[in-house]
């Protein structure tokens, strides 16, 4: 596959990953973080992958300010202006808006493609294909873009788009709506309708395209960003967005845009992806031979079978009589919980932060 010009990657990686405690914490998110011991880091995965797509120098990170120094160390050749550094978390709204605006002044015509900087994708020959299928789409038409995961179990925890069956070009469908993530009879719903599919949070989209829909649909946050017209890259970038972050909404583009436009359209889509939004997710990723799933551990099991076991290489786990649990082991911090039960690990880590005043943040 050719690299595409005027085409630029927008990679989302500012949260906290808290379903992943105590691996993740807020002074190094899940993004950062070696979470399926392949040697790189999930953002590190996300930046190859679009050194295939587009030119280095058009991949830009969008994240908190607190995490520039992470961004920096693991990706040592992007630029400081590659990074566009957020004072303060106000969901992906704010994320599209400042990324559209920052490179309507690089390319006025360019097409870009938001991703997550945390989620695995296995079939990544697919995954760049169904990429171009995309931004040649956006480039053509006025359309927003979204690539939509075929589901393979009625999984609570995603959003769904249904679409209509009919093509409007090869492997391009228009999207009829968005639900978030419904309740288990709901999903299975979904899934039986066979018209439904997972929200991946991947968007493709030109720049006169998403600029035209914030300001028909998130006006007043388009706004904030329009005023700032002349100061993008440029020295005083910084200072501008300290100023907007304080005052604009904290909305996701789904809910603030895409459930309201009439030009959202989406590619069907099977690539191996997960969006590793829990402990769950990894447990499924990870392939092992054994009854247990062993990451970064020396574990001795007796009787004990179909558990997630985390650790470091040089401490002995053992484990006797127990069955589908997560073993979670860090330096000052051990979770232990049953598999069925990782959607309550937020707020277990929620309840965790406010009784020891962060000190296991």
């Amino acid at each position: 596959m050719k690299i595409l010009k005027d085409t630029y990657a927008i990679i989302l990686a500012g949260g906290i990953g808290s379903r992943f405690w105590p691996v993740s914490r807020v002074s190094k998110p899940k993004q950062f973080v070696d979470i399926l011991g392949t040697g790189r880091t999930l953002i590190q995965d996300a930046y190859d992958r679009f050194l295939n797509i587009v030119p280095a120098e058009n991949i830009f990170i969008i994240t908190n300010r607190n995490y520039e120094h992470l961004v920096k160390e693991q990706l040592p050749f992007i630029s400081d202006n590659q990074i566009l550094g957020e004072p303060l978390g106000k969901n992906t709204a704010a994320c599209a808006a400042y990324a559209a605006h920052k490179i309507s002044e690089i390319s006025e015509k360019g097409v870009l493609i938001v991703a997550p900087s945390d989620h695995l994708i296995q079939d990544n020959n697919t995954f760049i294909h169904k990429i171009h299928v995309a931004t040649k789409y956006a480039r053509e038409n006025d359309a927003l873009v979204t690539l939509g995961i075929k589901p393979h179990r009625p999984d609570t925890g995603y959003g769904y788009i249904q679409y209509e069956s009919k093509e409007v070009m090869p492997g391009i469908n228009k999207v009829k709506t968005f639900t978030e993530k419904p309740p288990l009879e709901l999903a299975e719903k979904f899934l039986d309708s066979g018209d439904f599919l997972w929200n991946s949070g991947m968007f493709v989209w030109s720049v006169p395209t998403i600029l035209k829909a914030l300001n028909s649909y998130l006006p007043e946050l388009n706004l904030s960003f329009s005023e700032v017209k002349g100061a993008y890259n440029t020295a005083i970038e910084h200072t501008h967005i300290d100023r907007i972050y304080t005052s604009i909404t904290s909305i996701s583009i789904d809910n603030g845009l895409l459930e309201k436009a009439d030009n959202v359209y989406v590619l069907p889509s099977d690539f191996g992806w997960s969006d590793l939004g829990t402990w769950k997710s990894v447990h499924e990723n990870l392939h092992n031979d054994t009854s247990n799933t062993v990451l970064n551990a020396n574990l001795h099991a007796i009787n004990a079978n179909n558990n997630l076991v985390v650790s470091d290489k040089h401490k002995l786990v053992v484990l006797k009589d127990l069955d589908g649990y997560f073993v979670i082991d860090t330096e000052d911090a051990l979770l232990i919980c049953k598999k069925d039960q990782e959607q309550e690990v937020k707020e277990i880590v929620a309840n965790i932060r406010k009784q020891y005043k962060g000190k296991y943040n």
